[in-house]
């Protein structure tokens, strides 16, 4: 037993993905629930909470500088560092802060027993809690939540699955009132999000399907609201397409589809240790295009993984120039300690950088390409997510793309008719006519 320490005044920072931001969301919500404050300056807190993401090695190095610098800035705090970095890499963190408190993301829930303890705790084992779910944040009229963690892959070039292995799912129910919740306390855009969405509910009873759970949330929960569902990896997206895209006939889910090929070459895919070939992505990608009025298809790319010789690379700028993607995430390989690909051949850094150059211009060129079609059409699209730097707002078209329109223009949460003025390779810029 842990002896109860008196109220605390909790900072908090986060890094990394939407499982992150939500597990963050999730500690904040505990420790409020038990009398703790959340501050916005370190210099005032009693506690230090550092919630780390742990998938690129740059990121990585990034954050334990930065636990050295907060140990160093603030002695009078005892540090807390959470999340996929804990979990992953516990001797790293243990390197960089010896008296740091070590929690993993399945135990998000339990953070308070850190917080509350005198001492040092570590606690990175244990199943995440999924029998409930505090009520998420709305924040500029967006709410994110988790349905699922874990993956059923092996990919030869994750730590992330060190550090969330196990599949667990929340119930149907559980994210149905989720998302009612956010939906009645102003939500126009629910970020359903997860390690992989494709694998829900394969570990609840009855095994429902990612299908089954759009279904009931659109059948359960009214509003005018749009649902943007998260990752999803190619191989189970095929058992179930269809009836998946049979949902997009209801307007209140972005025609978005998150599938990450990660290369366009068959030797590089096996390489990697991902469960389906070249020819089968590109059926899939040709299934929803014909059965979905323009979609957004975003994917990841892997640029430089071991193996990756000059043929491979061609081979997936040929993949990028045919099926041109409405958005690629690209990132040059880095290499994560205890995985597959740690312990091969390793492709030169100039090497890595010079192919990430070449196929972000074709990126570049062919998102241009798609976007410029938009201009000088009017849209209905929600206001949702944060500000730009200049106060910016950004307003979602149908499939996703993001719409940047003028400061002052409109609010988040309000539904506006816009026309498109121009476009960049990623982004929409746009003019407000007047509500939608």
């Amino acid at each position: 037993m842990h002896r109860r320490l008196a109220m605390a005044r909790v900072y908090m920072e986060t890094y990394g993905c939407a499982l992150a931001e939500f597990d963050s969301a999730l500690m904040a919500h505990v420790l409020r629930s038990r009398g703790h404050v959340i501050v916005d300056d370190p210099s005032s807190a009693d506690v230090i909470l550092v919630n780390t993401c742990a998938v690129r090695l740059d990121t990585e190095q990034r954050i334990a500088k930065r636990i050295s610098q907060l140990r160093r800035r603030h002695p009078q705090a005892r540090l807390v560092v959470a999340g996929c970095l804990a979990k992953a890499r516990p001797s790293l963190v243990a390197r960089v802060a010896p008296e740091a408190s070590l929690v993993s993301p399945q135990n998000a829930s339990r953070v308070w027993e850190a917080v509350e303890a005198r001492g040092r705790v570590v606690m990175l084992e244990g199943r995440r809690d999924t029998r409930f779910m505090p009520p998420v944040p709305v924040a500029y009229s967006t709410a994110t939540i988790m349905i699922q963690e874990g993956c059923l892959g092996d990919c030869s070039f994750c730590i992330t699955k060190i550090a969330r292995r196990e599949v667990k799912s929340y119930p149907p129910r559980v994210i149905v009132e989720a998302v009612r919740s956010a939906v009645e306390r102003g939500a126009v855009e629910v970020r359903l999000t997860g390690q992989d969405t494709g694998v829900y509910g394969v570990d609840l009873p009855g095994r429902p399907r990612l299908p089954d759970l759009i279904a009931s949330i659109l059948e359960k929960v009214e509003g005018r609201y749009r649902i943007r569902v998260g990752m999803m990896n190619p191989e189970h997206l095929m058992e179930w397409v269809d009836d998946y895209l049979d949902l997009f006939r209801d307007e209140r889910l972005y025609r978005f589809f998150h599938i990450p090929v990660q290369s366009g070459d068959d030797r590089m895919l096996r390489l990697m240790r991902r469960n389906y070939t070249v020819d089968e992505y590109k059926w899939l990608v040709r299934r929803i295009r014909a059965r979905v009025d323009d979609p957004m298809i975003a994917t990841d790319i892997i640029v430089g993984h071991p193996g990756e010789d000059e043929e491979a690379f061609m081979n997936t700028v040929k993949l990028v120039e045919e099926l041109r993607f409405e958005r690629v995430h690209l990132a040059q390989y880095t290499m994560r300690p205890r995985t597959v690909a740690a312990a091969m051949p390793q492709v030169p850094d100039p090497v890595k950088k010079e192919r990430s150059r070449r196929l972000a211009r074709v990126i570049e060129r062919i998102g241009l390409e798609r976007n410029a079609r938009y201009i000088g059409r009017v849209f209905e699209a929600p206001v949702a997510g944060r500000p730009f730097r200049d106060e910016s707002l950004t307003a979602r078209l149908h499939n996703y793309t993001p719409i940047v329109i003028p400061a002052g223009a409109a609010r988040p949460g309000e539904w506006v008719r816009v026309k498109i003025e121009d476009a960049t390779f990623y982004d929409l810029r746009g003019a407000v006519l007047g509500p939608a």
